[in-house]
């Protein structure tokens, strides 16, 4: 049997322990050739979809690389240390220190080249599934055609190639220093007491706890500025709540003598410091991986959420048309053009109109807006906003806010014209999300608006269509037409296609590195877990010596499995709370629902993965 056949053989017969880190891998590889199958494709780097898509992915992709880089690292190295035994036997049956390291670099290598295989095959599988998902998350008009990726193909082999050969080289390093004896006891070494610093742990809760209260009572821009010290803040917190806090919070647990002598609490207890003591840079790890997923999804989906529905929310019509300062004559062209579109459509419409004054101020170079109440009233009707109701020369002062600014009130001001000297002191103010480009402006009775002066006009027209959604087509057709001119032409299908389009490109990279590094995250807990599962078959069969039931170590297990699963990812939950709310109040818009479905969805993920793990383990550590 040759070298290289002994290093295939050792592979082959640990790809249960390697199982995990091999699909992992294959995953990381998937994710970047996907990003690079749409990067590359020719309706893409072409520029016919979006000029700054291709730039994008490709950072992704090297986003994704990078951090590659170190989960293979950690992952690898994990397994190896599962291993000392195995190379020690190796080193007493006469292998060299040079031929060990020569072993373990072919062995990486070749589950690096099955990784990379596998990850561009299930790329290759799932490519058109991605191309349609990118097609719905960018709202394209056209579909994304398959095509034969070889530059993504090329690209991707050459990477992680490179990526896998690095990881191989410095997984010999771990090796390096070990003696035989080292390697003869693997993880069977005595482990001291674990011990906690009580001003550690405090630092811990003061870290946590002063980052959340910051966090959640900054509003506004204020928000944005506290965002890097908190980050630190609970990063650090985060650290030492489980190097110390946790261990802490164990022995005072041991401490209280009816509990900890209460049914199997004593041998869950006694092993439990000890987990949590190797296990926290693990959790830590996982912690903060899972934040960043959380954050950043919950972030993408919510912010979008929040932008789709303020454009609906403050465009209740269709298409709104204002003229510029051109003349009476192309105006009543342009207004006839868009009803002509609307009825060669099929669209049925109502249209309505207000003539808006600029009207010069006695004391000030500034202007303002009159009115007709007549006009506005018919408008703000349709839109579901309440009518003003005026009587003989009253006013009401009109201004514009919402929920990201606070809703924020103003107070009506007075407006001496100086048409005339006319005195305008509004009996109260009202918001409204009418004709918010124009700053406060006043709503007037009609008859005293025929009385004034009017030198320049603007006209307003608003179409409203109950099917409005299908009128993209319609309101992508009169923009191009309008573009000319100095009219004002808005179509809320089309922004609203538009704004997709733009905020699709975010999600597709949000979505998919959220989804690497939530692998990412479990994966370092498999690793973690299956590291440990030889230490625990040998421990779980003293133990059953004892007399336990099955029933009674399958509980225990369990239990260390839910603290290993959910101790982190329920940090991380509260971390994601605690930020999507920050951010919530950023912007001065209820996020809870989106943020809590993101959230959830997460957790729910999470169990699943519990489920399936449990019930192997289980069946591995007390059969």
């Amino acid at each position: 049997m040759t070298f290289r056949r002994f290093a295939f053989n050792n592979v082959m017969r640990n790809k249960r322990t390697y199982a995990a880190y091999f699909l992992s891998s294959a995953f990381s590889v998937m994710a970047f050739f996907v990003y690079a199958v749409f990067a590359f494709h020719p309706d893409v780097s072409g520029g016919t979809v979006h000029s700054n898509v291709s730039t994008a992915m490709h950072f992704a992709e090297g986003l994704i690389y990078v951090f590659s880089f170190f989960f293979v690292l950690y992952s690898m190295s994990a397994f190896l240390k599962t291993r000392k035994k195995e190379f020690g036997l190796l080193v007493m049956l006469g292998m060299s220190d040079s031929q060990l390291k020569t072993m373990v670099f072919l062995e990486n290598v070749l589950i690096g080249l099955g990784a990379t295989a596998t990850g561009i095959g299930m790329g290759l599988v799932m490519a058109k599934v991605m191309l349609l998902m990118a097609e719905n998350l960018l709202g394209l008009d056209d579909t994304l055609k398959f095509y034969l990726p070889w530059e993504a193909l090329g690209l991707t082999l050459a990477a992680f190639l490179a990526l896998f050969v690095v990881i191989s080289a410095f997984t010999v390093v771990i090796l390096r220093g070990n003696h035989l004896i080292d390697l003869l006891k693997g993880s069977a070494k005595p482990k001291k007491e674990p011990k906690a610093s009580v001003l550690l742990s405090l630092l811990a809760v003061v870290l946590l706890v002063g980052g959340y209260v910051i966090a959640l009572t900054a509003k506004g821009l204020v928000v944005f500025m506290v965002m890097i010290p908190v980050t630190v803040m609970v990063i650090v917190g985060t650290y030492f709540l489980f190097t110390q806090l946790s261990v802490y919070i164990i022995h005072r647990c041991r401490s209280n003598r009816s509990f900890f002598w209460r049914k199997t609490n004593l041998l869950f207890l006694s092993d439990l410091a000890y987990r949590m003591k190797d296990n926290a840079r693990t959790f830590f790890m996982v912690a903060i991986l899972s934040t960043v997923a959380f954050s950043a999804i919950g972030s993408l989906v919510g912010f979008k959420t929040m932008s789709t529905n303020v454009l609906v929310d403050e465009n209740p019509f269709a298409l709104e048309y204002t003229s510029g300062k051109g003349e009476t004559e192309r105006v009543q062209t342009e207004v006839a053009e868009i009803e002509r579109s609307l009825r060669e459509a099929g669209f049925d419409y109502r249209k309505l109109g207000a003539s808006m004054s600029d009207q010069k101020l006695a004391q000030a170079k500034h202007s303002v807006m009159v009115l007709r109440a007549s006009e506005f009233n018919a408008i703000a009707e349709a839109a579901g906003e309440k009518p003003v109701e005026l009587k003989e020369n009253e006013s009401m002062m009109i201004y514009y806010t919402n929920s990201m600014a606070g809703n924020q009130v103003t107070a009506p001001k007075k407006a001496v014209l100086q048409a005339g000297g006319v005195e305008l002191d509004p009996i109260g103010s009202k918001p409204s999300v009418m004709f918010r480009g124009y700053g406060d402006f006043y709503v007037i009775t009609d008859a005293q608006y025929d009385q004034l002066e009017h030198s320049s006009v603007r006209h307003f027209y608003a179409f409203d269509v109950k099917e409005w959604k299908k009128t993209k087509d319609v309101g992508q057709a009169l923009e191009e037409k309008l573009a000319a001119s100095d009219s004002r032409f808005f179509s809320i299908a089309y922004d609203l296609h538009r704004m997709n389009q733009a905020y699709g490109i975010v999600l597709f990279i949000g979505l998919f590195i959220g989804a690497v590094f939530f692998v990412a995250s479990g994966s370092f807990l498999y690793f973690r877990l299956y590291a440990d599962l030889p230490d625990d078959k040998a421990k779980f069969k003293s133990i059953a010596k004892l007399g336990l039931t099955d029933r009674e170590l399958s509980g225990i297990v369990t239990k260390q499995l839910m603290i290993l699963f959910f101790v982190p990812i329920v940090v991380a939950f509260v971390h994601g709370v605690v930020a999507l709310t920050s951010m919530q109040n950023m912007f001065g818009y209820s996020l809870m629902t989106t943020s809590m479905t993101v959230l959830g969805t997460f957790m729910l993920i999470q169990a699943v993965y519990f489920l399936l793990i449990r019930g192997r383990y289980v069946r591995e550590v007390v059969a």
